[in-house]
Formats: C-alpha cells, structure tokens, sequence
C-alpha cells in the first residue's frame, strides 16, 4: 500500500536570467512528489514546469493541487502496490496533468525499481548507455555574454553544443546574435536555435533560410503548436533540421506527427509525454517513423533530469543528443551527492531505483511555506 504522498514546491534561484520567449526565468520552482509504501520504501518524482502558465497548461500550484486533492486519495486507496495497475486506474480517473502524471509515475516507479535492486532503465527496456551528451543553452540574451559563457564551457570540458533561445526580440536582430555567436565559436561548434513557436509561418521561412545559410545546425518549435501543416511545410522546405517540442504532447501527437512528416527530430520530455513509459512510447514512434531523438528538459531539478537520463538511456538512437542542463542552472544543490557532469555528458547512475539520495533537511529550506 501507498502511506504517503507528498507534494512539495521548492524555490532556487538560477545562476542567471535564463531567457525565452515565453519567460525570463530568476527562480526556477520544483515540485517535488515523495510517495511513502506501507513497507517503508520511498519514491521521488518531479513535475516542474517553466514560467508559471507561460508555457502550458499546468502550474506549480495547480500540480501540487491536483496531486493532494485527486492523485493522492486514489493512490492511498489502492489495496496493492503493483504499479500497472496504479497507473492505469489513475489514466481512467484523471484526464489531462500530464506533469502531474509524470512525476507520480517517476515515484511509482522508483519505488518498484528499489524493490527489486535494480535501476529503473531496467524497467524501462534496459539501459543501452551509460552517459548521455548534454548541450547548454545560451540564454542571457547578450551576444558578448553568450559568447564568453561558452567558450568557458568548452574550456571546462563540460558543453561542446550550444543552444539559444530567441523569438522575443525582432527576427533580424534574434538572427544576427545568432550568427554572430557561430562565427565567434567556429564550424567545430554546433549552434542550435529554439523559437518556442514565437513565429509565423512567413517569418519562419525568411528566418530559418538565414540560420541555414548561416551554419546553424536545428530549429527547434519555430511556429505554434496547432501550426501543423506550417510545420510540415518548413520540414519539406528547408535541409536544416525541424525539431517539434511544445507540439509534442505524448504518444498521440507523436503519431500524428510522423503521420504528417512535421519534423525531422522530435523533442522527447517526460513531463510533456505524461511520463517515462510515454516518452519510451514516443520515442519508439520516431524510431519507427525515421525521425530522429533528442532528449528534451523542462529544466527540472535533479530529480527530474535523472529520471529522464534513465528514459533516455534506453533510446536506440539519441542523433541530437539531449539537453539535460537543469541542476547546472540551479543556484542550489539538493542531492547528498550532486549529479556528475564530465567530459561534455551527464553520467547515469547504477544504483537501485534513480539512483540518488535527496538532502531533505536542504529540501526544507528551500521549500515554499
């Protein structure tokens, strides 16, 4: 049986303001889902998201609402702990909340992975690599900055694939920092840009024949979720790579999709996709499809950004690398053991269930009262 469930909102400020089209971030808000068995095991999971409502239809609030008021209730009543059967009844109860959703799952299934002394990449399929290569998104919006900031990174062996955030500011102004920063860093250096669907279709083509023509490797979500056949067209059009995220919104919208050939690379988050069984569900609607992988963030914390390494190692190809960054953002650290970056990847851990150990008493500090 489920004794507890828990739904925390923890605030760490970022190492800087993190830029987007939908919000400038200063704080990034965890939310945090501890679920406790009867027999004393304990599961973490992470249902953040970015900017309040500015990017989807969930908040912190309204997560941390929905699990105490709707998910927990179901949970407690559950006679046995066998995880399908969790889910499935909370698919059948609950509409929508994907991220709610998620972060359940990831405790369920931490829990059930601890119980069986294995990691929970083996749940998952098993794990087909051990480290993942992580890029680093260049977003103080200063083209100076931006250009120092990475070139530190590749110093330090940590990020050698760069991503920028633009859309907020005029088209020609967004594309000359761009190229100006590809220039500064060389052929050698993959720059990738994310619009976060500020375009129309119309400013897209001009937009992304200049980053084209100007070395840029992938368009990340350049026009609106419901924009389909824009972005079908943008994918047929040009030779750079088109990459859904925002419209990518689990199993589904990843069939229809590949259905429509709307992007040349999908954007596979957890959170998005309603959980880690999801986000292996979408990726194999890629693999099936042609479209190549790349293993988004919604900037969580550790907890997160580990239990979607875990997903992610089981990817049969992971062409675009991911963008699991989130902790490196984070003023603060709440694992007893932070998590390990080096030689440009995040390295997963072997342990039982995620693999990490949280420092609650940190936790508490940090956590909103």
């Amino acid at each position: 049986m489920y004794k507890s469930i828990e739904s925390l909102l923890v605030e760490i400020p970022t190492i800087r303001p993190h830029k987007m089209a939908v919000a400038t971030m200063q704080t990034q808000t965890l939310v945090l889902v501890k679920i406790t068995t009867a027999d004393g095991l304990t599961g973490w999971g992470e249902a953040t998201t970015i900017g309040g409502l500015g990017y989807g239809e969930e908040s912190p609030e309204s997560i941390k609402a929905n699990i105490e008021h709707y998910f927990s209730p179901l949970l407690k009543n559950q006679a046995r702990s066998n995880v399908a059967q969790t889910l499935q009844m909370i698919q059948q109860h609950i509409n929508g909340n994907r991220f709610a959703k998620c972060a359940v799952q990831t405790a369920l299934l931490d829990i059930q992975a601890q119980r069986l002394g294995i990691p929970v990449s083996e749940l998952l399929g098993g794990r087909l690599r051990n480290s993942l290569p992580v890029l680093w998104v260049l977003a103080s919006g200063d083209t100076d900055k931006d250009i120092a900031e990475a070139r530190k990174m590749i110093e330090l062996k940590r990020h050698n694939v760069f991503k920028l955030k633009i859309g907020s500011r005029p088209l020609e102004q967004d594309v000359e920092h761009v190229l100006a920063i590809k220039k500064a860093l060389g052929p050698e250096i993959s720059i990738r840009v994310d619009v976060n669907r500020a375009w129309s279709e119309l400013k897209a083509i001009k937009g992304i024949q200049m980053l084209q023509d100007g070395g840029v490797d992938l368009i990340e979500q350049p026009c609106a979720i419901h924009h389909l056949e824009a972005m079908q067209r943008l994918t047929r059009r040009f030779d750079i790579a088109i990459m859904a995220d925002e419209s990518l919104t689990g199993p589904q919208s990843a069939y229809q999709l590949a259905k429509a050939h709307a992007a040349s690379v999908f954007a596979v988050k957890i959170a998005q996709s309603g959980g880690l069984i999801e986000a292996c569900e979408v990726a194999k609607i890629a693999h099936l499809a042609g479209i190549d992988l790349y293993g988004g963030t919604m900037l969580e914390g550790p907890v997160g950004t580990i239990a979607s390494a875990h997903a992610f190692s089981t990817f049969n190809d992971l062409a675009a690398g991911t963008e699991l960054f989130g902790p490196l953002l984070l003023t603060e650290q709440i694992l007893k053991s932070p998590l390990q970056y080096d030689n440009f990847a995040l390295q997963i851990p072997t342990g039982p269930g995620l693999g990490i150990e949280l420092d609650e008493d940190k936790i508490d500090n940090l956590r909103r009262q």
